[in-house]
């Protein structure tokens, strides 16, 4: 893993997808890697740490997910901006080079046998936790954390650091049609 990647502890992975950002969903089965872009994924629970994800019925990630029961939710930045509408638009039925031909590189953690993208600012490596009912009427997909990874240049001690770390590492926040925004400036309220 490249240098700047560091472990989060386990109990402060929801704050990687507490701001809402657009994620990349990640998968392996039986030798094929997908990944896809996804505007609903947000945290759900801290002990242990849970995460809920939409992934449609159509999409090739799915079935993955549901053969391997793994998935991953990666943060992209805005320097991914092209790749993560790349992905969501290009789908591994249609193109079964779709990876190579939207720029993604991959790497593993040590112990998880996933694919987590390159270039993203965090990483949460999730086992699915079956709800049939959820994930047939409503594609709605709860994962329990078991590993989570961030770039200390932009998440340190517990926290987002954006704003010192540079535009390129924003968060993407996707409104529709190709259109996303890149999370803004700092502002503190009083906590007194």
């Amino acid at each position: 893993m490249d240098a700047h990647i560091a472990p989060v502890e386990l109990p402060k992975a929801y704050r990687l997808l507490n701001h809402g950002p657009t994620v990349l969903v990640s998968s392996r089965h039986d030798g094929v890697d997908d990944v896809m872009s996804a505007a609903w994924a947000c945290a759900l629970d801290f002990a242990p740490p849970k995460v809920t994800v939409v992934i449609d019925k159509a999409t090739r990630t799915r079935g993955l997910v549901e053969g391997s029961g793994h998935f991953v939710l990666q943060v992209p930045t805005f320097a991914q901006l092209q790749l993560t509408y790349d992905v969501g638009n290009l789908s591994l039925a249609d193109a079964p080079d779709k990876l190579a031909r939207c720029g993604v590189s991959t790497f593993e953690a040590p112990g998880f046998d996933v694919p987590l993208v390159e270039g993203c600012s965090a990483w949460l490596v999730c086992k699915v936790l079956p709800e049939p009912h959820n994930q047939q009427a409503y594609d709605l997909f709860i994962g329990e954390v078991v590993g989570a990874w961030a770039d200390t240049r932009v998440f340190r001690n517990g926290h987002w650091e954006f704003e010192s770390a540079g535009p390129a590492f924003r968060s993407l926040h996707y409104i529709a049609g190709g259109t996303f925004y890149a999370i803004g400036d700092q502002a503190l309220a009083r906590t007194e």
